[in-house]
């Protein structure tokens, strides 16, 4: 049976997730950054961890502004606004340092590797992240896409329920689309529904 991913709509389950990741495993503060940039750009999981250093930090190992990606699923350009993650970022930059951490990817798997070879976190390793947390803190909705929904669920709410914002930010081709991801489509119905006057 398919598990079933939902967005994080509860600020405190939110901050129990962000809380557990970054103090319940040995590479914490990576498990942490990778979701705080999942959330605030909105990247599918497989982007998010193709990232490298160079698209996110300038030679000085300031934040750039915004990283251009292309896609991986669609093909299509990416232009990312960085801003909500700076601190974020730079505190992990330091964490990074402070652990003699080199790599050419921003989040390095961190398993023991042969000599000369440099790989990024893989999808496997981050879902079975994020299942560790749902069974920490009971929660079985959580999985790989949850940062992705639990980012648009929140500009969906704090836009005053822009769809047109969110679908751009998803590169959804429908407003249907959309509200199926956030989980909304059957709530949204609901609410239409109870504006009609059956007579």
């Amino acid at each position: 049976m398919q598990q079933i991913v939902l967005p994080i709509k509860d600020s405190n389950v939110l901050q129990q997730v962000k809380d557990t990741l970054l103090h319940n495993f040995k590479y914490g503060q990576r498990n942490y950054t990778i979701f705080q940039v999942g959330k605030a750009t909105l990247l599918r999981v497989s982007d998010v961890l193709r990232l490298q250093m160079s698209d996110v930090f300038t030679a000085e190992g300031e934040v750039k502004a915004h990283a251009y990606i292309h896609d991986q699923k669609t093909g299509k350009a990416n232009q990312l606004w960085l801003a909500p993650v700076t601190h974020d970022l730079l505190t992990y930059r330091e964490w990074l340092t402070a652990q003699q951490i080199e790599s050419q990817w921003l989040f390095p798997s961190l398993k023991p590797q042969r000599p000369g070879t440099d790989t990024h976190i893989t999808e496997r390793q981050f879902y079975r992240i994020m299942a560790r947390v749902g069974d920490l803190l009971g929660i079985n909705y959580l999985g790989t896409h949850t940062m992705r929904k639990t980012g648009a669920y929140r500009v969906y709410e704090q836009s005053g329920h822009d769809i047109a914002l969110v679908m751009d930010l998803l590169n959804h081709s429908s407003q249907a689309m959309t509200l199926k991801y956030l989980g909304l489509d059957q709530v949204t119905k609901e609410q239409k529904l109870q504006q009609i006057d059956f007579g």
